[in-house]
């Protein structure tokens, strides 16, 4: 099936199957920040925003993204290129696999919560699972970048 969908501001036609997730059809497309950590939906690499929402791209049919606007990390590299700067300076860093779904949701977070609390930004990113670095480094980065005081 054909679907038009617009991934990052720019119109695109893709040809995928009924069942071709969008996390597949994001990949193949070229958008290889989009990555893979579980298939269950448990780890949040895969996240972009579908309509401006986070979603976790291994859940979503590609087929009911038809007409609709996706974002990947490359289409928000000014604001990802900040955050990552915050995560290097607080040794978050790591292997960087989960960086990219987890700064489409600190992205999607500062749009969203006003001053929020360490257990808002807690909550929040939940979702987002990491396996080197631990979480105190990010949860610091997330805070300077939120501008919550310590």
């Amino acid at each position: 099936m054909l679907i038009h969908i617009f991934i990052n501001g720019e119109k695109r036609k893709i040809h995928c199957s009924p069942d071709d997730m969008l996390m597949d059809v994001l990949r193949d497309a070229g958008y290889k920040s989009v990555k893979c950590g579980c298939d269950t939906t448990s780890c949040g690499l895969c996240t972009v925003w579908l309509e401006g929402v986070p979603v976790l791209s291994c859940s979503v049919p590609a087929a009911r993204c038809n007409n609709k606007n996706v974002t990947t990390l490359e289409g928000v590299q000014e604001e990802a290129e900040v955050i990552g700067s915050l995560l290097v300076d607080e040794g978050a860093d790591q292997c960087g696999f989960c960086s990219p779904g987890l700064i489409m949701n600190i992205i999607a977070m500062k749009k969203e919560l006003v001053n929020p609390t360490e257990a808002d930004i807690k909550h929040y990113l939940a979702g987002n699972l990491c396996r080197c670095t631990g979480y105190m480094s990010q949860l610091r980065a997330v805070k300077k970048y939120m501008g919550v005081e310590e």
